[in-house]
């Protein structure tokens, strides 16, 4: 999975120099609180919607987040599925932490992440609606160290739990600013793959929003292209005070 390490005020060149090698990135989107407290935000959540993305398994749409006092981050975000057995589509979620010394009792995560250290979680559901809803994912403080993530439905308001987790002690809020990213994760297998192979996909990413007390408004930049296919992939984006769409891939399905 693409990690991109980022704080407050990196240029472009320097958010490619810190992107694994072997990684097939595409998209990137910056993102920002202002007013943010020293000691970080208490939550924040991403609005994300993928109604025109394919119901197939292999992309990743997410947003990355750091916690003040430490330098690894974790990341939050939705995955298409293929239809389930009923016909219904599948919505995949993630809540992630890639600080070595994160902890969980929940059933829905698991340690490691990415291969490395952390915890991952994850959750399924599958719906009528097909992928028209917007998904938000928030990240919220449950009190000391620990952190929830869940889904909510945008239209519907239903709560979806994806998971838990409790970062080493002495960590404190989620910082000011990170990255956002549109990843096709069956290209970080270490082969080449031709660029003009990439299924075609669209995402919207919404800003993002705190309830923490003072802090805000929240920002969006505009997304970017980036990665061993720049300028072959049909890469276009549309930002506005919303947020922005990002259409990338040129292959039919």
């Amino acid at each position: 999975t693409v990690l991109i390490i980022m704080k407050a005020n990196f240029g472009s060149l320097a958010l490619l120099a810190l992107l694994p090698a072997y990684t097939k990135a595409l998209v990137g989107v910056s993102w920002s609180m202002a007013n943010t407290p020293a000691g970080g935000l208490k939550d924040i959540t991403f609005p994300i919607n993928m109604a025109h993305a394919v119901h197939e398994s292999g992309y990743y749409y997410a947003m990355q987040y750091g916690f003040v006092g430490l330098s690894d981050i974790g990341y939050t975000g939705i995955q298409p599925r293929p239809n389930n057995a009923h016909g219904k589509s599948v919505v995949h979620g993630v809540f992630s932490s890639f600080v070595n010394g994160t902890t969980t009792s929940d059933s829905n995560c698991h340690l490691g992440a990415d291969s490395g250290p952390g915890v991952s979680c994850a959750v399924e559901i599958a719906v009528s609606s097909g992928y028209a809803h917007t998904y938000k994912f928030e990240v919220r403080n449950a009190g000391g160290t620990t952190w929830v993530g869940t889904m909510i439905d945008a239209l519907t308001g239903v709560r979806t739990h994806i998971g838990s987790w409790t970062l080493p002690a002495g960590s404190g809020g989620i910082e000011s600013s990170q990255l956002g990213f549109v990843e096709y994760y069956p290209w970080n297998d270490g082969q080449n793959h031709p660029c003009n192979t990439l299924p075609k996909t669209k995402v919207f990413f919404g800003t993002p929003t705190t309830r923490t007390t003072s802090a805000g408004p929240g920002k969006l930049d505009t997304p970017y292209e980036y990665g061993d296919c720049v300028g072959q992939v049909d890469f276009s984006t549309t930002a506005s005070a919303s947020g922005a769409s990002v259409t990338v891939g040129v292959a039919n399905d």
